[in-house]
């Protein structure tokens, strides 16, 4: 078990992936000329293999495709696609998507459980504006999706870490740390969690501990925020454990989990396009927020698109190639390191987009991160997935972003940064 969690009252504004050795993100960069503005969040400098990144590749985002089912979706919808759509959501991709979940999870989905977002961070963002006000405590599993602290932040929360060990967050201890900050007279709406293929880590919480976290949940009324965004990307013969959000007993009230889903990592993040499942009641609230009455369903025009493109079996097929892509990114990858760097530990993940390194005990990932740069290579230290005191030997590398071949060359700028880390004396080699 790890140290008692950390209280923190807000999470500092620079949380993203670092830039490393001209790698950056728009945010880092100067600002470009009139001509110059970057198209992609990301602008990859081409001598760093920057695994910082959890970005798709881009052979594997479907152009084509995609392309294809805007077209199929303007031609079968004609103006309805272009105006203001229904606020939960279109109901040709709300009903294909029940019907998709109740395939792939344990429990299918009535469509009044179903709103459809502009992607997971836009689902976080709505369940955090409709079910905590500043002063509440929200609960973070350790360790987590180190940007989504800052989504839950902005409302002006008080953060606090669960405990937890190598195979997740104990609901043991967290059953105790919400006993005892609900004695000290504070109000605790949200747990928030990634449970499936998780990032940072990669693994899947084990089934006894999802059972038990819903049923505390249940009584306690402490909702659990599941982040289900790399459900699809189980890579075969794997399968999904059953979400936190379908082992709850949908007539609970109030609702014990919501669900947030995303297309982002399955079809393509910059159709900013995802969803949340909670309760009726929820899903009432947020079509009934000032900014739906106003705008209408969100993304209504790239709704309908996926409506198009999952009926027509085009995400089926578009999946099973995705998933055979990024499981040969993570066998290079995993495979590279082991020859490479034997001393580094870490669980194959059967899904997602991440490994998670336990680096040996001298060399720390900050000062590492610092050697990588010098030899091309970047990551993201442990210590950023953590509200404070954790992670300082570890590491997440995404395979996501880069080829079979471009990540064994990672793999091998890496070992010569940890051998650089290692024997203080040696002079890094010129590049």
């Amino acid at each position: 078990m790890r140290a008692p969690p950390f209280v923190s009252r807000c999470v500092r504004r620079t949380a993203r992936p670092p830039a490393v050795a001209g790698g950056r993100g728009c945010d880092d960069a100067a600002v470009p000329s009139a001509g110059e503005l970057p198209i992609t969040q990301y602008v990859p400098d081409g001598a760093t293999i920057d695994l910082a990144w959890g970005h798709p590749g881009e052979a594997l985002l479907p152009v084509q495709e995609w392309a294809a089912a805007t077209e199929a979706a303007l031609t079968r919808y004609g103006w309805q696609a272009l105006s203001y759509g229904h606020g939960a959501g279109p109901g040709p991709l709300v009903d294909w998507l029940a019907a998709r979940l109740g395939r792939i999870d344990g429990r299918a989905p009535a469509p009044a459980e179903l709103f459809v977002t502009a992607g997971a961070s836009h689902a976080l963002e709505l369940t955090c504006a409709a079910l905590t006000r500043p002063g509440d405590v929200v609960v973070v599993d350790s360790p987590t999706y180190h940007l989504a602290l800052r989504v839950i932040a902005d409302h002006g929360v008080r953060l606090v870490g669960a405990p937890a060990d190598d195979e997740g967050i104990d609901p043991a201890g967290t059953a105790a740390l919400l006993d005892r900050l609900r004695s000290d007279g504070l109000r605790v709406p949200l747990l928030y969690l990634v449970p499936t293929y998780a990032n940072p880590t990669g693994g899947c919480l084990p089934a006894d501990r999802r059972a038990a976290l819903v049923e505390l949940a249940a009584r306690t009324g402490t909702a659990l925020v599941e982040d289900d965004t790399y459900r699809e990307l189980a890579y075969p013969p794997a399968v999904a454990p059953p979400s936190l959000w379908s082992l709850a007993d949908p007539a609970a009230d109030p609702a014990p989990v919501v669900r947030l889903g995303s297309f982002a990592k399955s079809v393509a993040p910059g159709l900013r396009l995802g969803f949340l499942t909670g309760s009726p009641a929820l899903v009432r609230a947020l079509a009934d927020r000032g900014m739906v009455d106003s705008g209408g369903g969100v993304n209504h025009t790239t709704a309908l698109a996926m409506a198009a493109f999952g009926a027509s079996g085009g995400y089926d097929r578009h999946l099973a190639r995705v998933r055979v892509g990024y499981r040969a990114r993570r066998d290079a990858l995993a495979g590279a390191l082991r020859a490479q760097l034997p001393a580094v530990r870490f669980r194959l993940p059967d899904g997602g987009w991440f490994l998670w390194l336990r680096l040996p005990d001298d060399v720390p990932a900050g000062p590492l991160a610092g050697a990588a740069g010098r030899h091309g290579v970047g990551f993201l230290p442990g210590a950023r997935c953590y509200l404070a005191g954790g992670g300082s030997h570890r590491a997440r590398l995404s395979y996501s972003l880069f080829d079979p071949t471009q990540l064994v060359d990672a793999a091998g700028r890496l070992a010569a940064a940890v051998a650089e880390l290692s024997s203080p004396g040696r002079s890094a080699p010129a590049r």
